[in-house]
Parts: C-alpha cells; sequence; structure tokens
C-alpha cells in the first residue's frame, strides 16, 4: 500500500534548478569541467563585521533559545532604519515589520495568508517560479499578465485592463526584475499602484535585488503615496548582503496586513536564531561604500556578461540591473531551452533558458554574474576557442 501525495502538489513540480543542478553534479564527477552561469547564488561573502557578530553572539550560552516571532527589537529597528536610509521611507518597527526566514519563505505565508481557493492571482510571464508555486499551493488561479520587450519588460497596462479582473485578489511584482533586470522608476510603482487601488488588489513586491543597481537610488514601492493600503515588501539579506544560506529576510507594511501574515508564520516556524538576528544588524548598518563596492563589482562582472553574451550572437538590453544578464538568442534558434542545452553539451557552460520563468522567455537566456570575473573571463575563452575551432557564428554552439 502506497500513500498517494497531496492533491495541491499536482499543480507544482521539481523546481527546475533542482532537477538541473542533479545533471550538473553528474557531468563534474564523471570528469567533465562545467562552468556554472546559472544560479543566482552570490559568491561573495557577508561584511567582516557581520561574520564578527554572528561569531561573537553564538558564544554566549544564553543566546540558543526560541525567539520571539516577530523577532528582537533591536533587528526590527535596524530593518526600519535600513529602510529609512536606504529608500527614504519609513516604518514604525514595532507593528509593520515582520523579519521572516528568507523572502521565499514569506512569499507561501503571503500566499496562505490573502488567498483562499478560486482567487485570482496576477504573476508576472516571465517571472519568479516560485510566485506561481506558492499561489498554485494556496489553491489560487493564477492569471499569467504579459511582460515583453516591446513594453521594456513593464506591465501591458491596456491588456492588464481587458482582462476579467473581478476575481482577482494578488498581483506579484518585482523591480529591479528577475529574470529581465528592467530597473524599478517611481513612474512604473505609481502605476502599480494605481492599478491596485482602482481594481482592490494587494500588491507584493518582491524587491531583492534594489541595492544592485549600477546607476540611480534603490527603490521601494512605499515611496509612492498611498501605497501602504494596497501593498506589502518583501525584503532580504540573501543578494544585498551577500547571504543567500543565513535565510534572513522580512516584509514590511501596514499593520493589519503584517498582523495577518504572522498568523501563518507563528504556526509555521518559531523565531530566528538569535546570533543571526545579531548578524543580520550589523549587515543592515553596513556603511554606503559596502554598497558602491558591491555595485562596482556586479557592473564589473556584467561588462564581461554582456561579452558572453555577444559571442553566443545574443542581444542584451545595456540597462540591466542585479546579478543577472537576460539576453534575446539568435533569430535562427528554434527555443531558449535547445540552445541552452547545446551550449551546456558542447562547450560545458551552463546558462538558462529563459522559458523556466514563462512562455515569453522562450527566446531568452539568462546568464549569471555570481562567479568571479577570472571564472566569467575562462568562461569567455572557453567558448572563443571553441568559436575558434573551424566553426563560426552560432552554428558552433
Amino acid at each position: 500500500m502506497i500513500i498517494p501525495p497531496a492533491n495541491r502538489l499536482q499543480t507544482v513540480e521539481e523546481y527546475y534548478f533542482s532537477r538541473k543542478l542533479q545533471q550538473i553534479r553528474r557531468m563534474i564527477a564523471d570528469g567533465i569541467p562545467v562552468i556554472n552561469l546559472g544560479i543566482g547564488d552570490p559568491d561573495l561573502p557577508p561584511s567582516e563585521a557581520t561574520i564578527e557578530s554572528l561569531s561573537e553572539s553564538a558564544r554566549g550560552p544564553r543566546n540558543h533559545g526560541y525567539q520571539p516571532y516577530r523577532g528582537i527589537p533591536e533587528f526590527r529597528g535596524a530593518i526600519a532604519g535600513y529602510m529609512a536610509e536606504r529608500y527614504g521611507v519609513p516604518f514604525d518597527p514595532a507593528t509593520e515589520i515582520l523579519p521572516l526566514p528568507g523572502s521565499k519563505q514569506g512569499m507561501m505565508y503571503a500566499a496562505m495568508a490573502f488567498l483562499n481557493p478560486g482567487d485570482g492571482v496576477l504573476v508576472p510571464d516571465p517571472g519568479y517560479p516560485t510566485y506561481t508555486s506558492v499561489s498554485q499551493l494556496a489553491g489560487a488561479s493564477v492569471v499569467p499578465y504579459v511582460l515583453d520587450e516591446r513594453h521594456g519588460w513593464q506591465p501591458d497596462w491596456e491588456e492588464l485592463e481587458r482582462l476579467d479582473l473581478s476575481g482577482v485578489k494578488m498581483m506579484w511584482v518585482n523591480y529591479p526584475h528577475m529574470p529581465t533586470g528592467t530597473p524599478a522608476s517611481y513612474e512604473l510603482f505609481a502605476r502599480v499602484i494605481t492599478f491596485a487601488r482602482e481594481h482592490g488588489i494587494l500588491i507584493c513586491h518582491d524587491n531583492p535585488y534594489s541595492q544592485l543597481v549600477d546607476r540611480g537610488n534603490p527603490l521601494s514601492i512605499f515611496v509612492v503615496p498611498r501605497a501602504r493600503e494596497v501593498a506589502i515588501e518583501l525584503n532580504s539579506l540573501s543578494k544585498s548582503h551577500n547571504m543567500a544560506g543565513w535565510r534572513i529576510g522580512w516584509v514590511a507594511g501596514r499593520n493589519d496586513y503584517i498582523d495577518t501574515i504572522l498568523n501563518i508564520a507563528s504556526n509555521v516556524e518559531s523565531g530566528m536564531f538569535l546570533s543571526a538576528q545579531r548578524a543580520a544588524i550589523a549587515a543592515l548598518g553596513s556603511e554606503s561604500g559596502w554598497y558602491t563596492r558591491l555595485q562596482g563589482e556586479y557592473a564589473q562582472r556584467r561588462t564581461i556578461g554582456m561579452q558572453i553574451m555577444n559571442m553566443l550572437g545574443c542581444v542584451a538590453r545595456p540597462e540591466q540591473a542585479g546579478m543577472f544578464v537576460w539576453a534575446r538568442i539568435p533569430d535562427q534558434e528554434r527555443h531558449a531551452e535547445v540552445f541552452a542545452d547545446r551550449i551546456l553539451g558542447t562547450t560545458h557552460i551552463f546558462v538558462v533558458p529563459g522559458s523556466v520563468f514563462g512562455k515569453n522567455g522562450s527566446r531568452y537566456i539568462r546568464l549569471s554574474l555570481c562567479s568571479p570575473p577570472a571564472i566569467l573571463q575562462a568562461a569567455g575563452e572557453r567558448l572563443a576557442g571553441f568559436l575558434h575551432r573551424g566553426r563560426t557564428g552560432m552554428e558552433a554552439v
């Protein structure tokens, strides 16, 4: 006798990267020198002060017990201070900030907290696949909204208005956008908030890449007046402070929205490790030079990534932000997944097909900048050598 899984799992499948990384591990075990340019996993360390804070606190014999579900006051205060300083938006740390074990967990909490079975959820295509999976796990109905290059990877508002929005309760938004790297702007956020207020939709803005901008200041959706009526914002230390494995994030919003999410969080977790909170306080207190240096590092890597895309015959928009390069594949290529698999099979360089992020990504590939410049340059040299060995153009890969 075999006990069947829950019906809800029929709507989701194993994460693409989980499957693909198994293949790459097998290739490496077989002696194939794969260069992995697929995953957005920062290779740089957190600040020294962050590591020292963790180490010092972890030595405290009384620092290993359960912690408050809302996090310690000092941590919430550090988050509120960070948002005021970096984004210019004030929050009450006692009622409008909730620490999370990573913003991905927060996505599940938000879906469970606000969505009933059958509710509609607007999800970007292309977009982060987790928006779809958490919505489906909550029993909601996913309504994709188109992002395409013609509209600068921003919503087509006329098309959105033509949809039947009567049952839509939530909309996932993410700028700087993953995977396309489209930067945030005040005008975009203002349009999102206007749309949400007109239709009574809760905006869930996912904002982990906001510090990784080469030009301009980082933005929060809360810079728009009255955004708090219809929006919450998720953020984390994963990308902005090189702390992906630490699983530290938060959600910000008006107090009743935060309390609603806390009802879910308090039933499935038991508070964050105190020493991790202490370290996060140190990370959030980083001086402005920390972010400038991080932005400069990714700008240098992006230059190399753009060169690799050019060698592959792909076309990338220059104004991208974040830790990836998104590029359109050559016209003669049939599909991004076939193209990416051929690159992996022939050059042993792993890039991600844009179809992973939705059908509107089927003509694009994504390259991660989470490798040192030397590795990126090695990938470029490997590709150049392959192209030079009697092959020209995209026929080489």
